[in-house]
């Protein structure tokens, strides 16, 4: 259940070139589900509306939750400002998780690309200790460059493939690039990144007749569902505005790629 609360930083190191990583002291890391946000409040009164940000990873054992995010405004300017023993004031977990469960002995691939690889992070850590984890799992990343932030991480669960957009390092082009020259095959694809990647993988999906399940990145206001500020399109009507549309807050961020219209 979500609640807003006080958070504890931890740490907080620079991974990459406007990339930060923030670990938090938190009770609502016993709560989270791989896919899951936060709500990021700032202290700077002229920015109302907190900024979400992924959850990157979870450790229940120290009740922390990692974020990994790109300082792109004032909001997350001021956040990687925070230095060990600050506080900071966050809301969640939001939004609903990955349906690891549809992945049960099947062969899955996560995929990624830019911010929307921390996320799955914390997805190959979930999915490797289920109980219903897949015959096989491995991971495809993309990077502009050889800034290649949390690579090292995943090879702690899974094998890992990365694409780079200046062919700097791994498969020159983007993650289905990687795909294919890999030779990868797979039952499901848990994704997320930005949206030209996500029709991508969407696209592919349906092509090989195979599931996947995306995450979608967008601005969003309130974060709870009540301003229908962060609407995406899909096939069926919303119970909740009675059309097309569904709130990525609320009842995302992630999909079944076949109920989106993208």
């Amino acid at each position: 259940m979500k609640q807003k609360s006080m958070a504890k930083v931890i740490s907080q190191e620079v991974l990459a070139d406007g990339i930060y990583d923030m670990w938090l002291e938190t009770p609502i890391a016993m709560d989270v589900h791989a896919g899951q946000f936060v709500g990021v409040y700032t202290v700077n009164r002229a920015a109302l509306l907190p900024r979400p940000i992924s959850i990157c990873e979870v450790d229940r054992e120290a009740s922390a939750i990692r974020l990994v995010y790109r300082v792109v405004g004032v909001g997350t300017a001021e956040f990687a400002l925070y230095r060990q023993g600050d506080y900071i004031s966050i809301l969640g977990p939001l939004g609903n998780g990955f349906p690891l469960e549809t992945a049960a002995g099947k062969r899955a691939v996560l995929m990624g690309g830019g911010i929307g690889v921390p996320p799955l992070l914390g997805t190959a850590k979930e999915i490797r200790n289920s109980k219903s984890a897949p015959s096989q799992i491995s991971a495809v990343m993309g990077y502009r460059n050889s800034e290649t932030f949390l690579a090292d991480d995943f090879g702690r669960y899974l094998q890992l493939y990365i694409a780079s957009d200046d062919g700097s390092v791994g498969t020159k082009g983007n993650v289905i690039d990687a795909l294919r020259e890999n030779g990868i095959d797979c039952d499901v694809i848990f994704a997320c990144g930005p949206m030209p990647m996500l029709k991508g993988i969407k696209d592919y999906a349906k092509e090989k007749g195979i599931k996947a399940y995306i995450s979608l990145e967008e601005r969003m206001a309130c974060g709870v569902g009540a301003c229908l500020g962060c609407i995406c399109k899909t096939k069926e009507t919303d119970s909740h505005s009675h059309v097309k549309n569904a709130r990525i807050c609320t009842d995302g961020p992630v999909f079944d790629a076949d109920d989106l219209d993208m």
